[in-house]
């Protein structure tokens, strides 16, 4: 089955409220965040915090992923310690600029789990982009791992080092985005979106979902949970989109059936272009509990 990675709730790894809860919004990935939303002071009080919880909460099959610091600061070799033995799904590295990058936290990632007796690649990794280096090795990042299951972009960051600022068209950063996303594509590994930080704003953001889906990401950083749904809904294949799917899947079923190299629906060829995307749809309205009538669904 298509595994739904439509939203990822951020949550600050200090505060214990959101960090209990983060599950019942039922955001399809919650991350953790022992980075930029934890001061220097709180650093080793929220690792312990995320660390208990990670080890004593059940989060009822949301997955969890931690964005650890990083390498170049004094705490990112101590979260991954302890997040190696808290076993989230995903380790999430921040401001990877190169395979280098990966390939310096797997080699740390496989030594503790060597030491703590966990099969080699039991934790998976993911990549943010913050910086115009990275957009540029957005491929080499991609592969660098056979742990990697997605390319993330952070664009506040991005758009700093691009001596810019954000839009509400996002001009500045399609270039990233659309190169982070085909990256991700050609690595067969997923896309996420940036986070959108206008919270009251919600037709701007719609507008955004949108955009990004029609991109290709797979879905989005959220930072409220008021923002899970919409992402949801606007990923979530329409009535329409899941009808004409069936017929595409019947009509070639048919064709196969009776040996035909030529195959039409509504008078326009189906190729495999439109089986595959149909082939999708059909994926994704079943990860999203859709249910099909059984004689439409064989």
């Amino acid at each position: 089955m298509e595994k739904l990675r439509r939203t990822m709730l951020y949550v600050p790894g200090n505060n214990a409220g959101m960090v209990k809860d983060a599950h019942i919004y039922r955001s399809d990935s919650v991350m953790f965040d022992l980075e930029d939303s934890v001061s220097l002071s709180e650093k080793d009080s929220a690792r312990l915090l995320i660390f208990n919880a990670l080890k004593t909460l059940d989060y009822e099959g949301i997955e969890t992923v931690v964005r650890i610091n990083g390498l170049d600061t004094p705490f990112g070799v101590d979260d991954i310690k302890a997040m190696v033995r808290a076993q989230p799904d995903i380790i999430r590295i921040p401001k990877a600029d190169s395979a280098d990058d990966i390939k310096a936290v797997e080699v740390l990632i496989e030594k503790e789990e060597k030491l703590a007796g966990l099969k080699v690649g039991t934790i998976k990794l993911m990549a943010a982009i913050e910086g115009p280096l990275g957009v540029l090795n957005a491929y080499s990042i991609a592969t660098a791992s056979k742990r990697m299951i997605g390319l993330a972009i952070g664009a506040e960051d991005y758009v700093t080092n691009m001596k810019t600022k954000r839009s509400p068209g996002g001009v500045e950063i399609l270039f990233a985005r659309s190169q982070i996303v085909t990256a991700a594509r050609a690595a067969g590994i997923y896309a996420l979106d940036t986070v959108y930080s206008d919270v009251n704003n919600e037709e701007g953001f719609l507008e955004e979902v949108r955009l990004i889906k029609q991109l290709g990401f797979d879905g989005k950083s959220v930072i409220s949970p008021r923002q899970i749904a919409p992402v949801h809904k606007i990923y979530t294949p329409s009535q329409k989109d899941i009808d004409f799917a069936l017929r595409v899947i019947e009509v070639i079923k048919e064709a196969n059936e009776k040996g035909s190299g030529v195959i039409s629906l509504d008078g326009k060829m189906v190729d495999k272009p439109i089986v595959d995307r149909a082939e999708r749809v059909i994926a994704m309205a079943k990860a999203s509990g859709i249910q099909f009538d059984e004689e439409d669904d064989k």
